[in-house]
C-alpha cells in the first residue's frame, strides 16, 4: 500500500461521524480514498447513506496531521497494517461490510490456507471450562488452525495458551492500541503471542481504552473465522454479542451445554435451545458441521514430540506439583528452593510447554 493511499484512509478514520461501512461507501462512489478527501461535498451528499452529519468534520486538516503521526508511529513500532481492498488483508474479514477500513497487526501471522476457529466465553471460566477449551483445541491440532479469541481473562487466555502449547496459530484481537496491554497481567504472554501468531487491532495508539471498544474488537474475532465457539457465558455478556455478530455474518456458531443450574453455563444453554449455535460436546461436531475431514498424520516436516523438554528446574517443580497436587506459589518457591521471581517465569514457561496450569489464588497443578 503506498503512503498516499494509507494516509487517506488513516484521515477518513478520523472523520467523527463516519464508520467503516460509510468510508467504503464513499470510496465505492468516488473510486480512492485520496479522492474523498478532494470531492465535492455535494457530490458526495448524492450517495445513499451519507448525509450532512456523516460529512461533518471532513475536510479538516487536523484528521490528516492525525494520520501522519499516526504512521509514524506505526513504522517505529513494527506494526503492520493493510486495507479492506489489499490483498493481505484477511478473506473472511473483507466479506464483513462493518469490517475494519484499515487492520493494524503485529507478529507472525500468516493465514494462508488456513482453517480459523473463534473461541470466546466468560472472564470466569471454571474447571470445566477450561479442560473443555484445551481438549477441544488439542483434538484439533491435526488440522493445524489459527485459534482467534479476545485475549482477556478466562476463556480467551485458555485458548491462547492452549493453542501456544500444541504448536498451533493465534491470534488475538485487541480493544485498543497497541500502546496498551488489557487486561496488564496478560503482558507476560505478548511476546510468545507475537512468536506463534499475533495481534490484530483496528484502534489507535492515540484511542484511550474504553469498555464500548469491545464491541468493535469482537466483530474483528467474529469476522475472520469460519466458526466461533462459546465455551462458556452468563445469560449476558459479550460471548453471546460476539455470536449473534458470527451469526449475522453467516458463519458457524457452536456453544458448549452445560447444567442447566450452573450460572456460567446459561448463555450457551440459551443459544442452543434458540437454535441460534450447534451443540458442541467434542471436536467431532465441529468436524462434522464443517464437513473438515480430520488427519492424524503428523505436520509435514514436523516431527512429533512424544515428551516435552523441561530444564532441571523446570522438571523439579513439575515432580513436586505431580507428587503433592496443586499449590501455591510461595509454597512451590520454598519447597524447590527458587526465588520467585524466577519461578513465575518459569511457571509461564512450563504453562506454554502445556505441562502445568494455573488456578485462581495464585495455585498452580499439573496437567
Amino acid at each position: 500500500m503506498n503512503t498516499e493511499k494509507i494516509l487517506a484512509l488513516l484521515a477518513l478514520k478520523r472523520v467523527p461521524n463516519l464508520g467503516d461501512s460509510s468510508v467504503k461507501r464513499l470510496i465505492r462512489h468516488v473510486g480512492c480514498a485520496t479522492g474523498v478527501l478532494t470531492a465535492r461535498k455535494e457530490e458526495l451528499l448524492k450517495i445513499d447513506g451519507i448525509g450532512a452529519i456523516k460529512l461533518k468534520g471532513l475536510y479538516d486538516a487536523v484528521h490528516m496531521r492525525e494520520a501522519e503521526k499516526e504512521l509514524r508511529y506505526m513504522e517505529h513500532n513494527s506494526i503492520n497494517y493493510t486495507a479492506y481492498d489489499d490483498p493481505d488483508y484477511p478473506e473472511r474479514l473483507k466479506h464483513c461490510i462493518d469490517s475494519p477500513v484499515v487492520l493494524f497487526g503485529r507478529g507472525d501471522i500468516n493465514l494462508q490456507h488456513k482453517k480459523m476457529i473463534s473461541i470466546v466465553g466468560t472472564r470466569k471460566v471454571t474447571s470445566y471450562g477450561s479442560a473443555f477449551c484445551e481438549e477441544l483445541i488439542a483434538s484439533l491440532t491435526p488440522l493445524d488452525p489459527v485459534i482467534v479469541s479476545g485475549f482477556a481473562y478466562g476463556v480467551d487466555i485458555c485458548a491462547h495458551k492452549a493453542a501456544m502449547s500444541h504448536g498451533l496459530q493465534t491470534i488475538g484481537c485487541l480493544a485498543h492500541g497497541f500502546n496498551q496491554i488489557y487486561p496488564k497481567v496478560h503482558q507476560k504472554y505478548v511476546t510468545a503471542v507475537e512468536e506463534n501468531g499475533g495481534f490484530y487491532t483496528d484502534y489507535w495508539s492515540t484511542d484511550s481504552f474504553d469498555r464500548k471498544n469491545f464491541l468493535g474488537r469482537n466483530r474483528i474475532i467474529a469476522g475472520l473465522s469460519e466458526a466461533t465457539i462459546v465455551i462458556e457465558s452468563a445469560d449476558k455478556g459479550g460471548s453471546l454479542v460476539t455470536a449473534e455478530l458470527a451469526s449475522s455474518y453467516n458463519r458457524d456458531v457452536f456453544a458448549v451445554p452445560g447444567r442447566v443450574t450452573d450460572p456460567y453455563s446459561k448463555g450457551c444453554n440459551t443459544l442452543i435451545k434458540t437454535q441460534k449455535a450447534h451443540v458442541l460436546t467434542s471436536a467431532a461436531d465441529l468436524l462434522y458441521i464443517l464437513n473438515w475431514e480430520l488427519n492424524t498424520a503428523p505436520k509435514q516436516g514436523v516431527q512429533q514430540q512424544l515428551f516435552v523438554e523441561l530444564s532441571a528446574e523446570e522438571q523439579q517443580i513439575y515432580d513436586f506439583l505431580r507428587n503433592n497436587g496443586k499449590q501455591l506459589l510461595d509454597v512451590i518457591a520454598l519447597r524447590c528452593k527458587i526465588p520467585t521471581f524466577q519461578l513465575a517465569s518459569q511457571l509461564l514457561t512450563m504453562e506454554l510447554k502445556g505441562v502445568i496450569r494455573p488456578l485462581p489464588g495464585k495455585l498452580f497443578e499439573v496437567i
